[in-house]
């Protein structure tokens, strides 16, 4: 491999996606298992409004896609109770693109500006943004792990969860806050319209795989690794978009799993001997 992949313009979208990836997965279970894949495809796309303002006004892009992350968050989880979270989701995506191609246009760099955060640019990773990213990462990690039996009761069974004195409304706060977090994370190095394959492709498949929670998760963010690493050597040597790698293997881990569950659910041909034991007795 040569050295220009791990070279030091190289190191800090390494880390950074690797990061990235490990708590995409973590987070990713539990959007799958919650249903939430609408949430973890809008949230991304209001702090691509944020990435856009910030480099606008030549702030920090990912102070810029965390405060839009945060808005988003609020958004959905304050005014998308009593079953509507599907039309405020909805209403606050289309709400933000407008205002993110708003942004954009007033910008004297649209062109690049835009490809860049649709799609990602792993050579645009700057190493000031790996401290914030493994605090980040960090904390989210912490989050999941000392709510992992609210979040798993809340999911399967709210009724229960509610009767044993979880608020399920502050879980889920709590939870879209989890996937705001890897938005912020992960937009400068996979893109707005990406981001939500990590959390989505490698954590169904892990679903398809093993019925255990904690395993589940452990092969998902092995997955998410592989597609990372992948993703930027393929996006490093052809010059494609990161996030056309990123979003092909999501579709492939998920293509694998279903085949890799349907093995496991196959009827077990019965022996001609066991069929005449049975019938004698």
């Amino acid at each position: 491999m040569p050295s220009g992949l791990f070279s030091g313009f190289m190191v800090s979208t390494w880390l950074q996606g690797s990061i990235m990836a490990v708590v995409a997965g973590a987070v990713g279970f539990f959007v799958v298992l919650r249903g939430s894949s609408f949430e973890a495809h809008a949230i991304p796309q209001g702090a691509f409004t944020g990435a856009a303002g910030a480099a606008l006004i030549g702030a920090n892009t990912l102070l810029g896609v965390g405060t839009f992350s945060l808005l988003g968050v609020v958004a959905i989880a304050r005014w998308g109770r009593r079953g509507q979270h599907d039309v405020v989701t909805a209403l606050w995506l289309v709400t933000l693109l407008g205002i993110g191609s708003l942004f954009l246009s007033l910008s004297t760099e649209y062109a690049d500006q835009t490809f860049s955060l649709l799609f990602g640019e792993p050579l645009a990773v700057s190493s000031s943004d790996l401290l914030p990213t493994a605090l980040l990462g960090a904390g989210c990690i912490t989050v999941v792990i000392v709510l992992f039996r609210p979040l798993m009761l809340s999911s399967i069974a709210p009724e229960l969860a509610s009767a044993r004195g979880i608020r399920p409304a502050r879980v889920e706060v709590l939870f879209l806050l989890a996937v705001g977090v890897v938005t912020t994370m992960a937009l400068p190095v996979v893109g707005a319209l990406l981001v939500f394959s990590l959390m989505i492709g490698p954590p169904a498949t892990a679903r398809f795989v093993t019925d255990r929670p904690v395993r589940a998760m452990a092969i998902s963010g092995v997955l998410g690794l592989v597609t990372v690493w992948v993703s930027i050597t393929a996006s490093f040597w052809s010059n494609w978009p990161i996030g056309f790698f990123v979003g092909t293997f999501a579709f492939v881990w998920y293509v694998m799993g279903r085949c890799v569950a349907r093995w496991r659910t196959r009827p077990r041909p019965v022996a001609p001997l066991e069929l005449a034991g049975a019938g004698s007795r």
